[in-house]
């Protein structure tokens, strides 16, 4: 085999990124089932007030904006955990996906980018739930969470898999 320093240098360069890639899957999974747990904390323990900034929008956007507001500035310690880390759990989605793009592993990104709109569903269905307070949106929320972290887990067992290049 006829190895320059360009190509040692530029193997080291994906390998690295592959290193990352799976580092952002395996902390997207946790990241989602902690939410997850949360989520089932605030199910069982939290009750959400029929009337807050937010609730029953004729514009669901600028509702949910306030709602996903009101809870931060004012829910209680596991609600706003749990709408705090939504928003963060998004932006890592979104990152991951894009890791996975610019992996040019079709699998890994398909599964990726499948996770990270499985974690935007279920960031919609959270403000909808404080939005209107209907259970449906909290089934939705740990629905679309459980194929979350399924996708996740797809693309990080693809992702562990090393290719055989010709």
């Amino acid at each position: 085999m006829n190895s320059t320093p360009t190509t040692g240098a530029a193997e080291a360069r994906r390998s690295e990124r592959a290193g990352t890639l799976r580092a952002m899957l395996l902390g997207a999974i946790v990241l989602v089932l902690v939410q997850a747990g949360l989520g089932m904390a605030v199910n069982l323990y939290v009750t959400v007030p029929a009337h807050h900034p937010g609730a029953h929008p004729a514009d669901y956007f600028a509702g949910s904006y306030d709602s996903v507001a009101w809870a931060i500035a004012h829910g209680t310690l596991a609600l706003v955990l749990h709408a705090s880390l939504g928003l963060a759990l998004v932006v890592v989605a979104i990152g991951a996906a894009i890791h996975a793009l610019r992996s040019s592993r079709r699998a890994v990104a398909f599964w990726s980018v499948l996770g990270g709109l499985l974690v935007v569903g279920a960031a919609f269905n959270g403000a909808s739930f404080l939005d209107f307070n209907d259970n449906i949106s909290s089934l939705l929320m740990a629905l679309l969470a459980f194929g979350a972290v399924a996708s996740y887990a797809a693309a990080l067992f693809l992702a562990s898999i090393h290719r055989v290049t010709p």
